[in-house]
């Protein structure tokens, strides 16, 4: 059986408007209160103070949470994770696919989704499916959890960019197995490769203003011509 807040978890529609304070702005309910199994918006806070606060962000139209939170409430190892905004997260519920994969790589164990090697499940909820139907149970893999409070700063609204890389292959540690070089050597990689294509649109840019320059003069000298005062042939 799985505990009542995984449960609510899994099922919970998180970013509808708080109807409560529905005139207040950023009234998003992307806050999850474990001890009360409810999503809530940041001005129903306070009641809430003292509960096991889990944050839900947005990525990609999809809820996310951090997976150094996910990881102290249960296992979340093989489950793939990706860095945006300097943080790993990874996704709640399996998303939508529009064709199933049919290569010969690396797929989720639940839903046939593509992945990097070597990883096992695309979402929380993919593991929890696949680990309810060939372990019967969660309970080894549920971390009893007293303490969860929300990152700083608490007014975060949980929305998080599209700029974001895949977490490098090979990589299965999670947030209590890594150090604190980990998210530095993402950062790079991630700064890198945009360095590249920034410049790769430079490079461009400069080769197309050296082709097109000799036919803007051109196009330049030739309405210079015509501006000049036609000459009429002489009478005779």
């Amino acid at each position: 059986m799985l505990p009542q807040w995984l449960q609510v978890l899994l099922t919970e529609k998180f970013f509808n408007a708080c109807i409560i304070h529905e005139e207040a702005k950023k009234n998003e309910k992307n806050i999850y209160c474990l001890d009360c199994c409810i999503s809530i918006c940041p001005h129903c806070l306070t009641p809430h103070r003292s509960h096991r606060l889990l944050q839900i962000r947005r990525y990609v139209y999809h809820d996310v949470v951090r997976l150094d939170d996910a990881d102290k409430l249960m296992d979340c190892a093989f489950v793939q994770s990706y860095i945006t905004n300097s943080a790993k997260v990874i996704f709640i519920n399996q998303r939508q696919q529009t064709r199933q994969f049919r290569g010969s790589g690396n797929i989720c164990s639940t839903c046939d989704r593509s992945l990097q090697d070597p990883y096992l499940f695309c979402s929380l909820s993919c593991k929890v499916n696949y680990l309810l139907r060939t372990q019967g149970g969660l309970s080894e893999f549920i971390f009893d959890c007293k303490f969860l409070p929300l990152p700083e700063p608490c007014s975060d609204d949980g929305l998080m960019t599209p700029d974001s890389v895949l977490e490098p292959s090979g990589s299965t540690r999670t947030s209590s197995e890594s150090d604190g070089h980990g998210g530095d050597s993402s950062r790079t990689l991630a700064c890198t490769a945009t360095t590249e294509v920034v410049r790769k649109k430079r490079s461009s840019l400069k080769v197309c203003r050296s082709i097109c320059s000799p036919v803007s003069e051109v196009s330049g000298n030739l309405i210079n011509r015509r501006k000049k005062t036609p000459q009429r042939a002489p009478l005779y």
